[in-house]
């Protein structure tokens, strides 16, 4: 059976930076409240003329550009995101056709902040089956422009951007060693957009600066988050028969500092091995773990070799763990 391993990374960050001080001049918030409860010190924010398939185009490119491949060497698109270019098609769809990829499969996956990991573990199962050799892995989002900035406590936490990885087949030893991706349906309300749907469409006759607003219970959010984002680190290292000295690099999803920080104490894991960039882009959702992945990657600080373990936590309510050997 084939590993999966991955060959290249890339991102795109908007160029428009919104700071905390900024958001004071429209939100009822300040620097000190945002960065003592999250972390968070700016966010970047998409123009208006750009859809999140523009985003997960220049991140695509740039994965592609440092695997030495081109878009006709792909044989698959997954497109993780919350805030796809439109309802229908998916912005894989889109994608597919600004990359000029062969006719390929492509399609989005939306599992909120464990995006990235329903992503990975599908492009896994691809590979290993045999169906596939290669992969164009994106994590993208546009969130900023959705914000109710009346409710501080969940519209100073996002960020615009995107990340992309090359998945693709060996036979050598390294790649994916584990994945487990898990769902708590019943507690969705901790956390949810409820409106736009087919459930309470946005019509002229409804429509309201709350149509979009984002439901968040924090503090049952950020219990239920450390506890499984602990417990997912312990399992993994369990089942693969690592430690936590074994782990080179610990790439979680972006949310909250703090939520990072407790998780990290209940596995023993060293801050100092830990991704820790939300304080420049603020929670990306989808795209979070793929930036930071990224971002640690340019940075020099994973080697061929290295085990670098990845866990999430979103609203679904989702989560997701892997390790992978670099």
């Amino acid at each position: 059976m084939p590993q999966t391993k991955i060959i290249g990374t890339g991102h795109f960050l908007p160029e428009k930076v919104l700071t905390n001080s900024d958001l004071e001049a429209f939100c009822d918030t300040n620097d000190e409240w945002i960065r003592k409860r999250t972390g968070i010190e700016q966010r970047h924010a998409a123009d208006d003329e750009h859809g999140t398939s523009d985003l997960g185009l220049r991140a695509a490119e740039m994965a592609m550009k440092n695997a030495g491949i081109t878009a006709e060497d792909l044989d698959a698109i997954i497109f993780c995101t919350v805030t796809p270019d439109q309802f229908f098609p998916a912005s894989a769809n889109l994608l597919q056709g600004k990359l000029g990829a062969r006719n390929i499969p492509s399609f989005d996956i939306n599992a909120a902040c464990s995006g990235y990991m329903c992503g990975m573990a599908t492009a896994n199962s691809f590979i290993q089956s045999g169906m596939f050799k290669t992969i164009l892995l994106v994590g993208a989002e546009i969130a900023v422009n959705l914000m109710t900035w009346k409710y501080r406590d969940t519209a100073v936490l996002f960020g615009d951007g995107s990340g992309a990885a090359i998945l693709q087949a060996t036979d050598e030893s390294e790649g994916i060693k584990y994945i487990e991706l898990g769902t708590d349906g019943k507690n969705y309300q901790i956390l949810e957009l409820p409106g736009g749907g087919s459930r309470d469409p946005v019509r002229m006759d409804n429509i309201s600066e709350d149509s979009y607003r984002i439901f968040m219970d924090g503090q049952e959010l950020f219990k239920y988050a450390v506890r499984k984002m602990a417990e997912l680190g312990q399992r993994a290292l369990e089942e693969t028969g690592l430690t936590v000295d074994d782990i080179a690099l610990f790439v979680p999803h972006q949310a909250n500092a703090r939520i990072i920080e407790a998780a990290c104490k209940r596995m023993d894991m060293p801050m100092e091995k830990t991704v820790l960039n939300l304080n420049k882009v603020g929670n990306t959702i989808a795209a979070s773990i793929p930036l930071a992945l990224h971002d640690a990657v340019s940075n020099g600080r994973v080697k061929e070799g290295d085990y670098v373990l990845f866990a999430s936590f979103g609203a679904g309510l989702t989560w997701g763990v892997s390790v992978l050997q670099w």
